[in-house]
């Protein structure tokens, strides 16, 4: 039982993060961290001791906002809720505005793609972690993390060339 409690209460700022990532929302991100922990103490009999308990933990909060969006909540981005989860080191108005963008590309991307880049990004599993949360193989995971990533570059570069012209006239 303090096993359980003490790697649960490690996993809190990754489950948060991995919650606000896809929410984009300070409360839906609390709410589905909360409704993850309340579900995990509850099953808590289901998780195997001798396997990590994170992505046991990321594929029961990526379950819930499966169910969320299933309901028809919409999602609605707060932009000053953003602003504020921002990391600090990002000073420069420059620096907050990339990730911004970073943030709407992230957003554009299709469902499975992006799930897949939040686990291994933001959540921090594993591939093998991140493809057992999904329930996928794992070279699927990496052709999808792959194609994710491409994406992001080519917004990356088109953006970049977009703030040339502009500084240019």
């Amino acid at each position: 039982m303090r096993d359980f409690e003490a790697e649960l209460n490690a996993c809190l700022p990754d489950l948060w993060r991995y919650a606000m990532s896809l929410s984009r929302d300070r409360d839906a991100a609390d709410e589905l961290v909360q409704d993850c922990l309340e579900r995990a103490w509850r099953k808590r009999w289901m998780w195997q001791r001798s396997r990590p308990l994170k992505p046991w933990l990321m594929k029961i909060l990526l379950n819930l906002w499966r169910n969320h969006l299933r309901r028809g909540r919409a999602v609605t981005v707060d932009h000053a809720t953003l602003q504020e989860t921002l990391p600090a080191v990002l000073a420069t108005p420059e620096e907050r505005l990339h990730l911004a963008e970073v943030t709407r590309e992230i957003a554009r991307l299709p469902v499975d793609q992006r799930e897949a880049l939040l686990l291994v990004v933001v959540g921090g599993l594993s591939y093998g972690d991140a493809a057992d949360a999904l329930g996928i193989p794992a070279g699927t995971l990496m052709s999808r993390l792959s194609r994710a990533r491409a994406r992001l570059r080519k917004a990356a570069e088109v953006a970049t060339a977009r703030n040339k012209i502009r500084s240019v006239t």
